[in-house]
């Protein structure tokens, strides 16, 4: 299989096609990868540096909202994994504009190359922030979209723009919406990789409001196997949430960066609430579970652990990254 990743060197999609590469994913042995980012400032090429000499990656420097490179690209593979996309939210509540421009007019044309040339397969990744916030129990695939956030309100458009595909041009297309990832190689500005490079350097961490905001918590390992099992086995049209099974409030994550750096709650900065936060996120998990046989499998006390030492062990990939993002 020929596959075209799209933001295949941010963290989530370097994670896809790393994995990939390993032939880890069943159905997936020997494909062969074409890498397609831009390169803006959460996309990075060393995080592709363990599989930079295989034989079967193909790294295209280029823009999802490019015509002449899609029509280059595409005729070329059998499927996309479409994840590329401005992901942060506190960057969308100050800017909204380019967070419509790559995740909504970005996958409109990706979409509209992919019909134009006869894609056979075409995944979707999307997020959980797409239901809104939800007090209590969890959201099944089939949860009406109330996104707060300028980020998230422009991840539903273009869940919606793909579900369009499907419904009009009958594309072969699933989308999947994950939980919070976290993992190696993930762009020092979210919570958990922030927090950790801080601390290691005996620097603050800014906590909003109480930190009573609850999250679920998924390896990127285990989204991408997801991923992975949509791709190979989804079922066109149909939507899968990708949970990891650990719900958590954003104290009691900082509680455990805290024991896993020697620091102590003086480190930690209460800071102004980010405007329209979430209170929780929680997904339904069961249809992807019972359809394709998702399970995840990396406890979060372990990744956790595996992430800190990574970090420590890794300051040539991260301190670059702090120094030019200034954070």
């Amino acid at each position: 299989m020929q596959l075209l990743v799209t933001g295949g060197a941010g963290f989530i999609g370097s994670n896809f096609v790393r994995r990939a590469l390993e032939d880890a994913y069943p159905g997936l042995e020997g494909a062969e990868v074409v890498v397609l980012d831009a390169l803006t400032y959460s996309g990075n090429r060393a995080n592709l540096d363990p599989v930079a000499d295989s034989p079967r990656l193909t790294f295209v420097h280029g823009d999802i909202r490019d015509n002449d490179v899609l029509d280059e690209w595409m005729p070329k593979v059998d499927a996309v994994v479409h994840f590329a996309a401005e992901s942060h939210v506190d960057r969308s509540v100050r800017d909204a504009s380019i967070f419509v421009e790559t995740n909504v007019v970005g996958t409109q044309r990706l979409l509209d190359a992919a019909l134009r040339h006869g894609l056979e397969r075409f995944v979707h990744v999307s997020t959980d922030e797409v239901y809104g916030s939800i007090e209590e129990g969890e959201w099944d695939e089939e949860c009406p979209l109330l996104p707060n956030s300028p980020y998230a309100a422009s991840k539903a458009s273009s869940d919606l723009m793909a579900r369009s595909y499907f419904r009009t041009h009958g594309m072969n297309l699933s989308i999947t919406r994950c939980s919070n990832n976290y993992g190696r190689y993930h762009f020092p500005e979210k919570l958990i990789p922030l927090f950790v490079t801080n601390l290691i350097d005996g620097k603050h961490v800014p906590l909003y409001g109480e930190g009573n905001n609850v999250r679920d918590w998924l390896h990127v390992d285990d989204h991408c196997r997801g991923i992975a099992l949509v791709l190979t086995k989804g079922r066109a049209g149909e939507v899968y949430n990708i949970g990891g099974g650990t719900q958590l409030t954003n104290k009691e994550v900082t509680q455990q960066l805290l024991d896993a750096t020697g620091r102590d709650w003086s480190y930690v900065d209460r800071v102004a609430d980010r405007l329209g936060h979430d209170l929780r996120y929680c997904v339904d998990i069961s249809k992807i579970q019972n359809e394709l046989g998702y399970e995840p499998q990396v406890p979060f006390e372990e990744g956790l652990a595996d992430v800190v030492q990574w970090y420590r062990d890794n300051r040539s990939w991260w301190e670059p990254l702090k120094e030019r993002a200034a954070l």
